[in-house]
């Protein structure tokens, strides 16, 4: 039975890598998306900056999403973890995280959570600065 936990173990580690990976991507993207924008809107007078709310509220939806299914699959690995044999004979290899929904929090919550709002906030905020700045310049 041990040898099945830790490959189920291995089998939710995978998952939760897959998603971080996710995450990290989204933010990159995300700069690099928002970056160019601005590069091509000063070059054309800044008229279209707000363009750039776009992408950056898009990934930051998609980055609340994968952060939090990075949270369930670690509630689950917790949980598989610290199962006692007879708790993991009910239902071996399970990926199913909904008995974990309510501790990780609602895709809202996730969305302010640190780890998300800490970079789309502030450029959320820049891109907002900058259009009405290239508004009140223009």
């Amino acid at each position: 039975m041990e040898d099945q936990r830790v490959k189920h173990l291995e089998l939710i580690q995978g998952v939760t890598n897959r998603v971080a990976q996710n995450s990290f991507a989204y933010k990159a993207w995300m700069v690099s998306l928002v970056a160019a924008i601005f590069v091509l809107a000063m070059r054309d007078g800044g008229g279209y900056v707000w363009v750039a709310l776009i992408p950056t509220l898009a990934f930051w939806g998609l980055d609340a999403y994968y952060v939090r299914q990075e949270r369930l699959f670690r509630r689950l690995y917790d949980a598989v973890r610290e199962a006692d044999e007879a708790g993991l004979g009910a239902s071996p290899f399970t990926m199913d995280t909904s008995p974990y929904e309510v501790e990780a929090g609602t895709w809202w919550a996730t969305c302010w959570s640190k780890s998300v709002a800490w970079l789309y906030g502030p450029m959320t905020v820049l891109i907002l600065v900058v259009a009405c700045l290239g508004c009140a310049c223009g």
